[in-house]
């Protein structure tokens, strides 16, 4: 069965323990709320640090700037 949550009076929602337990969030973490259908995703949103060298090795040899795209 899913877990649930019920929005306050103050328009605020606790993520269930077992929720939080399973995705390791702490208090602290940012989220993204992104518009889904009828619905929304709910994404943490990462920090510089841990996107460091996330793109290592990468070939840039062939990186398209915005000025030369088509207008």
């Amino acid at each position: 069965m899913p877990e649930t949550a019920t929005l306050s009076s103050k328009f605020q929602i606790s993520i269930p323990k077992a929720i939080r337990a399973a995705q390791h969030w702490d208090a602290g973490v940012t989220f993204a709320f992104i518009p889904k259908g009828t619905g929304v995703l709910l994404v943490p949103v990462p920090k510089l640090d841990d996107l460091k060298g996330l793109a290592k090795g990468a070939n840039t040899s062939d990186y398209r700037d915005r000025s030369e795209r088509i207008q």
